[in-house]
């Protein structure tokens, strides 16, 4: 029996494990071990949707041991051309609230040794990557957002840190120093694995807290891991909702250039 097939992803960040509804539950063999958990493949808005929560669905993996070639590889196997990845950031800005919605168009990558890239060899090339997130995807995020009256502010660059530690006060205010508007530890390198397989791909950027480099600004307190629990149990339903609203948008067929110097990964895994 074949794999199913599903037109967009969804990757599920932290709080956020289970979105469709009876979905198949497929089991995907990658060339780079085993994605962090079985797919779900269902349909949602007329549209064959295949969702995996990036940490494991009881969160076993963090950030920095998160097994992102295997992730997307999977993806694409099952067909998978769209990316919705929904992530939770802090703020680097203080305009920028917990539970607004920040929709990226750069990233800095501040990560260390984690397999980013499908051209290791003997298959080598260089992709474009000067704006690393769909134009397309963005822009029905933001549609999307403003319908349903969601904040959400419709460019940022986030830098993306190794993780699982947050920040320290110095890092944090360099942050902010340099014009980068949130943090996170996931974007990066899901972000390029994407592209590399001419998956078009769009984060979606849950504001959980202040970074600590904004602690003692305007009454803000330094970020803990009970704060961002916390605004993520808040606003989960508010983040499906807005995927609701987004995968029935999305074109059929991409006509961006998010797909030029992809590898096929064709029956391989």
């Amino acid at each position: 029996m074949g794999l199913p097939r599903a037109d967009i992803g969804v990757f599920g960040g932290s709080g956020f494990y289970r979105f469709l509804s009876s979905p198949e539950l497929v089991t995907v063999q990658t060339p780079f071990g085993a994605p962090s958990a079985p797919v779900a493949v269902g349909e949602l808005g007329g549209r064959p949707v295949a969702f995996l929560p990036r940490h494991g669905v009881d969160h076993e993996h963090p950030a920095h041991k998160v097994n992102y070639r295997a992730n997307l590889w999977a993806l694409r196997r099952l067909g998978v051309r769209r990316v919705l990845a929904p992530c939770s950031v802090g703020s680097l800005r203080p305009d920028l609230k917990p539970g607004d919605f920040v929709i990226c168009d750069q990233l800095v990558d501040r990560t260390r040794g984690r397999g980013d890239t499908y051209f290791d060899g003997p298959v080598l090339n260089c992709i474009t990557f000067a704006d690393p997130y769909c134009p397309e995807l963005r822009a029905v995020v933001a549609e999307a957002a403003a319908a349903a009256g969601i904040v959400a502010h419709p460019a940022g660059t986030v830098v993306v840190i190794q993780g699982p530690r947050f920040s320290t006060r110095a890092e944090s205010r360099w942050f902010s120093a340099m014009g980068w508007d949130v943090v996170n530890m996931t974007q990066y390198p899901e972000c390029v694995l994407a592209r590399e397989l001419g998956i078009c791909y769009s984060g979606v950027a849950l504001v959980t807290d202040y970074d600590v480099g904004l602690a003692g600004v305007e009454g803000i307190e330094a970020v803990t891991m009970g704060t961002v629990l916390r605004v993520l149990a808040e606003n989960v339903e508010k983040v499906q909702g807005l995927l609701a609203r987004v995968i029935p948008a999305v074109a059929m067929e991409p006509s961006c250039s998010c797909a030029d110097g992809a590898v096929d990964p064709g029956g391989r895994g």
